[in-house]
């Protein structure tokens, strides 16, 4: 077993663009503003995700989509959430981090409109662009935080997840009651969540005018998609994460069918959401007081399956019991991944690229779950069967986790790149 000095808590937030970052980067001239900026972005990277799900049903009815049809469109995002991170450092190299942000943004907003546009076309290419626009920021925001918050990072990652399960809440709530309002109509309600990326991008505007361009030193790693652990981060990574995509695309609709209003379902949803702002920060702390990390592992991975299942076959008298249940799980399954990546790896490069590894690919194998859950209604015309694929992407986790949680090192190491070459 690896011999390694324990990880500091400021360690645990992945900075995933560290080979690009400044060697004496300038502190941000107002910290509340970056904050208040920083804030109101993450609050718009999960909305796109769960407003869409409480209304799924009527969005079926109106536009006549199938099942199988409907799921695809719940996994193109999470789809392009994996597809379209490699792109964002890229885009930070030419046009910086800030106003790469600002830039993709404003396309987030537009991807929001656009799914309420022109239906069904406009529903597909609107959340492709949705996904997109998440992706990239979701890859860019981490090294900002880091960067200009060095000495409280920590404290900021409990802050960035917060906001990131406050907004997927908010819009899980409120979607159907603003449907109400504008005469049970889902197209307004949608577009409604284009306001607050809209936002965000004004308050983000005065960050686009502190250029930050200090000279860049590159890093490689060679060998991470050889290592065995590296791909049980990843495969980790994914597999909770697609349990998690699915609630956020279909648990809403099998509320319904089991008897649910949609604004009981999207409050169900919205309730077992903020319960992960707990777990999201407790689990880590927990996880890395032991040896390793498998017992955690299981028990958040357990938490998550028996919410699941709970929701599917339980009498519905107790389901705000196993909306508890299922936050739990899952805040912490999300959270734990994130602190894997770091655990497992010898320096900041190494996670800097696991992170890109275990974001591109965990996350476009999460984009399974959704389609096959549609899939599998659609075939079976109900919801029972989908318990089986909730036990075995569970037990898929537990595996990969079980190998990812042990106390190793990654075997690879980053080198500096020789400029003249």
């Amino acid at each position: 077993m690896s011999e390694h000095k324990p990880h500091r808590v400021e360690e645990l937030l992945i900075d995933a663009e560290i080979d690009d970052l400044p060697a004496a980067p300038a502190a941000p001239l107002r910290p509340w503003l970056l904050l208040l900026g920083l804030v109101l972005v993450a609050l718009n990277l999960r909305p796109a995700l769960s407003s869409l799900a409480p209304l799924l049903n009527q969005v079926r009815q109106d536009t006549g989509l199938s099942a199988a049809a409907a799921g695809l469109l719940t996994t193109l995002p999470v789809l392009c959430l994996g597809l379209f991170a490699p792109l964002a450092p890229r885009l930070a190299a030419r046009l910086g981090a800030e106003r790469t942000v600002l830039a993709i943004l404003l396309l987030l907003a537009a991807g929001i409109v656009l799914r309420s546009l022109f239906p069904p076309s406009g529903l597909f290419l609107g959340s492709l662009l949705a996904g997109a626009s998440i992706g990239i920021i979701g890859v860019l925001l981490p090294g900002i935080v880091k960067r200009d918050f060095p000495h409280i990072a920590g404290v900021m990652t409990g802050v960035y997840t917060m906001a990131l399960c406050l907004g997927a809440a908010l819009a899980a709530g409120a979607t159907v009651p603003l449907s109400e309002h504008f005469g049970q109509r889902w197209q307004p309600a949608l577009a409604c969540w284009a306001l607050p990326a809209v936002l965000a991008a004004v308050a983000w505007l005065p960050q686009t005018r502190q250029g930050r361009h200090a000279h860049r030193q590159a890093f490689e790693v060679k060998g991470l998609w050889r290592d065995a652990l590296a791909w049980q981060v990843t495969l980790y990574m994914g597999l909770q994460s697609s349990l998690a995509y699915v609630v956020f695309g279909w648990l809403p609709s099998i509320l319904i069918d089991r008897g649910l209003s949609p604004a009981e379902a999207g409050l169900v949803l919205s309730g077992s959401v903020l319960v992960q702002l707990f777990s999201a920060l407790a689990a880590p702390w927990l996880a890395t007081r032991g040896r390793d990390q498998r017992a955690m592992l299981a028990l958040v991975l357990g938490l998550t399956l028996g919410g699941l299942l709970g929701f599917l076959y339980a009498p519905l008298e107790g389901i705000w019991g196993w909306a508890l249940v299922l936050g739990l799980g899952q805040g912490g399954a999300f959270s734990i991944a994130l602190a894997l990546i770091v655990l497992r790896s010898p320096d900041a490069h190494v996670a800097a690229h696991l992170s890109g590894m275990a974001q591109g690919v965990g996350y476009t194998l999460a984009a399974l779950g959704p389609f096959l859950v549609g899939l599998v209604h659609d075939l079976t015309q109900g919801w029972g069967a989908v318990g089986a694929i909730f036990v075995a992407v569970s037990l898929g986790a537990l595996a990969a986790g079980l190998g990812a949680g042990r106390d190793r090192l990654l075997t690879v190491r980053s080198s500096a790149i020789d400029s003249a070459r």
